[in-house]
């Protein structure tokens, strides 16, 4: 693993910095509510796909070879629940300091198990730098310790983003503006599972 240790960051900072149902939720949670209140929604994301991380190391060829059909069921339930999240972002009118509540914790660690990029983003770099005939063990350890780190990374990251362009919100206008934005981006993200 230690040759291949530079090309999993790059592939991890890359799957785990770009636009996706994690980021785009994140961002929009800290835009709309601020950092402290969205530290449980990073939080769950982070927890859920560590989590993640260590069981695709184990069911990666196993459960999914035997069982196509569940990539099929967790991919539908993963474009519903996003598409439901674009409806929410979209048609919830949030005001700068209004006393609502971000995404929870459990709702972003459960969706890690049916968000079909981090599915598809995970039994890739499984697939490509856990060697499950040697070094099993290490490569396994060395593997989710760096999806753990860049988890932490692209959540505070998009938080931060999300942050920073609350300064910017002096109008309601922008506000809707930007929960609009937010809830286009997640439904481009499910277009692109099935693209």
């Amino acid at each position: 693993m230690s040759s291949q240790l530079v090309p999993l960051i790059l592939f991890g900072i890359a799957a785990g910095f770009s636009p996706g149902p994690n980021n785009i939720v994140t961002s929009h949670s800290a835009f709309s509510f601020g950092f402290k209140k969205t530290i449980p929604t990073m939080l769950g994301v982070i927890s859920g796909w560590t989590l993640l991380s260590i069981l695709l190391i184990f069911i990666t060829g196993i459960i999914f070879k035997k069982f196509e059909e569940l990539q099929i069921i967790i991919k539908i339930l993963g474009s519903v629940y996003l598409l439901f999240l674009a409806y929410k972002i979209s048609f919830t009118k949030t005001k700068k300091g209004e006393d609502s509540k971000p995404v929870s914790f459990l709702s972003t660690f459960f969706f890690q198990f049916v968000n079909p990029k981090s599915i598809v983003a995970g039994l890739t770099a499984v697939s490509l730098f856990v060697d499950i005939e040697n070094n099993h063990l290490q490569d396994s350890i060395i593997f989710v310790i760096v999806m753990f780190f860049i988890a932490i990374g692209s959540q505070v990251t998009w938080c931060l983003m999300g942050t920073y362009l609350r300064k910017f919100a002096t109008s309601q206008k922008f506000m809707n503006n930007f929960n609009h934005t937010m809830s286009f981006l997640l439904i481009v993200c499910v277009i692109m599972f099935y693209v």
